[in-house]
């Protein structure tokens, strides 16, 4: 959520930085809630005022029958009044949870993905001297993918991933753990882009791929109708990404400064319902309605959040150049970043099979939006409480980041080969 006393002072401000990303707020139907919900405060405190003083005077001797009907009075006074303020207080956070992150500075204004701004492009595209297959092309005769099983027990979109891609998809994992773990890794990333951030490496953690509903709306993560699967029997969601059960697992807990930054890789698989790109990316492993991924997720101060933000960035880069896969970096606009967002970089690589760039990172600076529904707090040295600031990105997903390989390193033959940085967690192979 947004700091209410921000949009208090902002309000013409919230209300354009609002329509920015798409978002139609009545920035004074909210806060005519929010001076009725503090003015409804007011008497109900005064109320348990001169309740608690009435109840002090029956305790000095035998009360008379108009003291006790006094007493009475009061208890329904107050009773009504808090029924009052619990429902303004409802009506007024649902208004709250509608008012979206305002995006930084820098964020391009745009209506739609279209007018997402291309940053750079990096690494030379792979020449060939013949026609490129798509993935799919190349993995069907060698048995890596089977859909049509698939679709025979779980539906559309659906795969049995087999044999080499396999091992592909846990040589990646094991490469990105390892490079993640290397604070002398951490540390030259830092030092190149000038940030100013402890060296820290990351934590390889396993969530849970379940949420409840109570902290998955307080995440701002939650898409009911579009994306994510619902459990019928019990009050639980599948994760519709690996982010989903990391930004939430301090909720309601306050952090000592001196754990920060807290910086996580998570593994997970997630689960997306994908409503709304039927006939989209049909063939293969792009669009999957299960797929795998590695997530980074950073707990901050808020004097850091945004150079955590430009260190995920940077990792991600990295991790792309390592693999030698040609990329460009999108500054996403106001419109594509997201409700809870503050800013948003997308890392698309080149698919020769596709002759087009596809997304296969994404990076969410959320500020203190997401930490303040879900209680996330600082305990700062000198015993004040701030809230944390989050930060997510994606390591790798998987099965994008196979098909970039796949079509990056594939030879006339119709074989891969095997990036470098990757075959000692391959025994060596050079090729599949």
């Amino acid at each position: 959520m947004l700091d209410i006393q921000f949009i208090r002072d902002n309000p013409e401000l919230v209300a354009e930085k609002s329509r920015q990303k798409g978002y139609d707020v009545d920035v004074q139907q909210l806060l005519g809630f929010d001076g009725k919900k503090k003015e409804l405060l007011q008497q109900v405190e005064e109320k348990r005022r001169l309740r608690n003083e009435h109840a002090d005077s029956l305790k000095q001797g035998k009360p008379s029958p108009e003291a006790i009907e006094q007493g009475k009075a009061l208890k329904e006074e107050l009773g009504t009044l808090e029924h009052q303020l619990d429902a303004i207080e409802e009506e007024f956070l649902v208004l709250l949870k509608k008012v979206p992150n305002m995006p930084l500075d820098d964020v391009p204004v745009g209506t739609s993905e279209e007018e997402n701004v291309v940053a750079k492009q990096v690494g030379d595209k792979p020449q060939f001297d013949f026609k490129p297959k798509q993935h799919f092309e190349l993995a069907q005769p060698k048995g890596w993918i089977d859909k049509e099983r698939a679709a025979k027990i779980s539906g559309s979109r659906f795969a049995y991933l087999q044999g080499d891609l396999v091992r592909l998809q846990f040589a990646i994992i094991q490469y990105v753990m390892t490079t993640l773990g290397d604070e002398e890794i951490i540390k030259k990333l830092i030092a190149e882009n000038n940030l100013n951030l402890s060296s820290k490496p990351f934590s390889p953690i396993l969530p849970p791929a379940l949420l409840r509903t109570e902290p998955y709306v307080a995440s701002a993560r939650l898409n009911a109708e579009e994306v994510t699967y619902k459990i019928e029997q019990d009050d639980l969601w599948l994760n519709a990404s690996a982010e989903h059960t990391l930004c939430t697992m301090y909720w309601n807990e306050t952090l000592p400064e001196a754990k920060l930054p807290i910086r996580y890789l998570g593994y997970s698989t997630s689960f997306r319902r994908e409503a709304g790109t039927y006939g989209k990316d049909t063939e293969g492993i792009l669009r999957m309605h299960q797929f795998d991924k590695l997530e980074m997720e950073v707990f901050s101060s808020g004097e850091t959040g945004r150079d955590e933000h430009l260190l995920l960035i940077a990792i991600q880069e990295y991790l792309m150049q390592q693999l030698g896969l040609p990329y460009q970096v999108l500054q996403k606009c106001t419109a594509d970043i997201g409700k809870p967002n503050a800013r948003g970089v997308d890392i698309e690589a080149w698919l020769p099979g596709q002759d087009q760039y596809r997304e296969t990172h994404t990076a969410d600076y959320m500020t203190d939006y997401q930490a303040r529904d879900l209680k996330i707090r600082v305990k700062r040295q000198d015993d004040s409480i701030d809230l944390a600031h989050t930060n997510d990105a994606t390591a790798f997903a998987l099965g994008r980041a196979m098909i970039a390989i796949i079509e990056n390193y594939q030879t006339a033959e119709g074989n891969v080969t095997v990036p470098e940085v990757l075959r000692p967690f391959l025994g060596g192979q050079t090729e599949l």
